[in-house]
């Protein structure tokens, strides 16, 4: 059993000194197809991971572009097996780690194991679980550590100390930051409160944090890339997919990419600062899910 893949893909992008780049596609949107193509133009012009969401009936905490996008490839017949699909056809022509973003609830009807055991067939990197808290997460717990995959729990601005605690001690490969309350979207502006979770991630332990919600241009990643191991954006490249196609995509994260490279502001890495993901203590997490009220969500 191999180490984290999600942990050596942020690692690698910190020892060139930059932080890492996540991105977020709804699978199924507008196809299958088109999502396999997008994910593979994503980390070929400069995303390190990638997360495919598996599309949900009741997106409640996603924003409208989200939503719209989760619609449609729920009418296009989107079924939550064909999520391995998705994740073989990009991991097949790359060699980006692919985490897939999930309510707990899909997995739970598949069954935990079996759901588990495919995506580590069609070579998945592990879960990211909005609404699913570590205390309710024994199954997932032990069947991760058995197959190797990572599992991303989120954390909020007003996750508690001691379940910051719980959280980073249970993740695997990095810890979810949200950085502003609410649904996700994109934002003209990054919540001030993303710097205080990562830091609060970090001094309870967190190697790696990673922030997201509402990033959409490559000034927002330079901001946060300067004290967060890896920035995920959502929104803006499901609205460059929705309006100019996988072309669109490829150009948005080439232009994200450009503000990955810390320089003399970027944070020290012997400090142990970084953006990672977390389970949050009862609020909205950064995908879009609530982490202890118990919601669901979706990407950033």
């Amino acid at each position: 059993m191999g180490g984290s893949r999600a942990a050596a893909a942020i690692e690698k992008a910190r020892s060139e000194g930059r932080a890492a780049l996540i991105g977020y596609l709804p699978a199924g949107f507008p196809d299958v197809r088109t999502t396999i193509d997008a994910g593979i133009a994503m980390a070929r012009n400069g995303m390190d991971l990638i997360e495919v969401g598996i599309p949900y009936s009741d997106p409640v905490m996603d924003g409208r572009v989200i939503q719209e996008a989760t619609v449609e490839a729920l009418s296009n017949g989107f079924t939550v097996s064909q999520i391995f699909e998705v994740v073989e056809g990009i991991t097949r022509s790359t060699d980006a780690a692919v985490l897939v973003m999930t309510y707990w609830n899909p997995v739970m009807r598949m069954g935990v194991r079996r759901f588990a055991e495919r995506l580590a067939a069609a070579g998945g990197a592990g879960l990211i679980t909005p609404d699913l808290i570590p205390d309710e997460a024994s199954e997932w717990l032990e069947v991760s550590e058995d197959l190797g995959l990572d599992r991303v729990f989120l954390v909020a601005p007003s996750t508690s100390p001691e379940r910051m605690h719980r959280t980073v001690e249970a993740s695997r490969g990095f810890v979810y930051a949200v950085s502003v309350m609410g649904v996700t979207g994109a934002r003209s502006s990054v919540g001030a409160a993303a710097e205080a979770v990562v830091a609060a991630a970090h001094e309870a332990g967190a190697e790696r944090v990673c922030v997201g919600l509402g990033v959409s241009s490559s000034d927002q990643v330079r901001e946060i890339g300067a004290y967060a191991d890896g920035v995920i954006v959502g929104t803006a490249l499901v609205a460059a997919l929705r309006d100019g196609g996988v072309e669109a995509v490829a150009r948005l994260t080439r232009d994200l990419s450009s503000g990955t490279a810390r320089g003399s502001s970027g944070r020290d890495e012997g400090t142990g600062d970084g953006t990672a993901d977390g389970p949050a203590g009862g609020a909205v997490d950064s995908t879009g899910h609530s982490t202890g009220a118990r919601t669901s969500g979706g990407p950033a």
